[in-house]
């Protein structure tokens, strides 16, 4: 019998890169997004069009995917953005902008998958970023942002592991997508970090394997 994943930012390289590696692993897969739509093989099941940022509106989301497809036992949160701003020069705005995509999506998906993940004795990953341990110049947002993403792991782990739910986050440095690419052409990118292995990394930390990890904020860096 299948087992019950939600990803959330599931339309994104790495969303999809995360929701292929789970239907390959036998978990039964929703995709939750703002997009409209996605692809990750046909093979999973999508809500698109749901503001992670708003409390109600994922609480329905994960309501609704639990209703259809059955209990939770993980949650995957990849939903996530990026802005280079240096601190002097660039929008105070973006701090909050950062917050509410990168830890505010985070935040409500737990809480609305944390009813279900606690009968099933359920995981939860984040997708944090290596940029959470030491800051480049010009990410001084998008770090302090991915720092909450790390802190929320601990904390949530202290606070769910007498209830058997273990949580982990992964910190990856530049992922190699076509948009860093673009970005970034003269980079090389062979040492850049592949969706596919942070993929496998989640896949891992879902797995009886990692049943003994919790609590943990997982480099995964490449040769960056």
């Amino acid at each position: 019998m299948k087992t019950h994943a939600i990803v959330t930012g599931a339309a994104g390289v790495l969303g999809q890169a995360v929701t292929t590696a789970l239907l390959d692993a036998g978990f039964a897969v929703t995709g939750i997004d703002r997009a409209t739509e996605t692809g990750a093989a046909g093979r999973n099941a999508y809500m698109g069009d749901v503001d992670l940022t708003d409390a109600a509106a994922t609480g329905q989301a994960v309501e609704a995917a639990i209703a259809a497809r059955g209990p939770l036992v993980a949650l995957v949160n990849v939903a996530g953005t990026f802005r280079w701003e240096t601190v002097g020069d660039g929008d105070v705005a973006t701090w909050a902008m950062l917050f509410d995509v990168n830890v505010r999506t985070a935040v409500n998906a737990v809480r609305a998958a944390l009813p279900s993940l606690r009968d099933g004795g359920g995981c939860v990953v984040s997708i944090g970023a290596a940029g959470a341990i030491k800051a480049a110049a010009g990410m001084g947002a998008y770090a302090a942002s991915k720092a909450g993403v790390a802190k929320l792991t601990e904390a949530l782990a202290e606070e769910e592991k007498d209830r058997g739910v273990r949580v982990n986050a992964i910190l990856p440095s530049i992922i190699d997508t076509p948009t860093n690419r673009a970005d970034m052409p003269d980079a090389k990118f062979d040492r850049w970090v592949a969706p596919e292995q942070i993929a496998s990394v989640v896949a891992f930390l879902l797995s009886d394997g990692a049943s003994a990890v919790t609590g943990a904020c997982i480099p995964v860096t490449g040769r960056v």
